[in-house]
């Protein structure tokens, strides 16, 4: 298998030319075991989310690792940064297109922002994985991450910075071997410039 790190403006998989899964190919070394295939991604990141991806390059990895994402053996933490006032920490349980989703957050820094009110650096752990979670969630709470075009406030969006939402890291234990594997991807420079004030 290989982590990577995702830029933002780049879908994972699907029907364009562009997409991560198309770029594999030339960008990893292949599998050396016999039942090497075409690597490929075994979790999704939105197009503008930044981050960790984990990629199976044989078949009984592939599949290994599809099931620990079903059964939630894989711990993945995110960093965002949101708008607005938030209690320090929270669960957040609603559901998204009538199924059970959970997200949990810890604030790590909240600065005053005089364009936004307040914009706070926040440690996400979904517990589970729906399709924009995280982002429906906190703008569920009147939270927003801050350049969301999708879910965000008309108005509260910053041209041309991309969305504020990184895939910081993957636990789990490496499904031959079972040595505990954590993977991080630190945080893009981006991040750092708004809490740094």
């Amino acid at each position: 298998m290989a982590l990577i790190h995702k830029p933002a403006g780049i879908l994972v998989s699907g029907n364009s030319f562009k997409t991560i899964a198309n770029a594999l190919i030339q960008n990893i070394r292949s599998s050396k075991l016999p039942d090497a295939t075409t690597p490929q991604p075994v979790h999704r990141l939105d197009y503008a989310t930044t981050g960790i991806l984990l990629v199976g390059k044989t078949s009984s990895s592939i599949h290994a690792l599809n099931k620990m994402f079903e059964n939630k053996e894989v711990s993945k933490t995110y960093y965002a940064i949101t708008i607005g006032e938030m209690n320090c920490k929270g669960e957040i349980a609603t559901k998204i297109g009538g199924k059970t989703a959970q997200s949990n957050y810890t604030i790590v820094k909240s600065v005053p922002s005089k364009r936004f009110g307040k914009l706070n650096l926040v440690k996400l752990t979904p517990l589970t994985g729906r399709r924009h979670q995280l982002r429906k969630h906190l703008t569920g709470i009147g939270n927003p991450i801050l350049g969301d075009k999708d879910y965000g406030t008309e108005g509260l969006i910053l041209k041309g910075k991309g969305l504020y939402l990184h895939a910081y890291s993957l636990k789990f234990a490496h499904p031959h071997t079972g040595e505990k594997i954590h993977i991080i991807d630190e945080l893009p420079k981006r991040f750092k410039k708004i809490v740094a004030q």
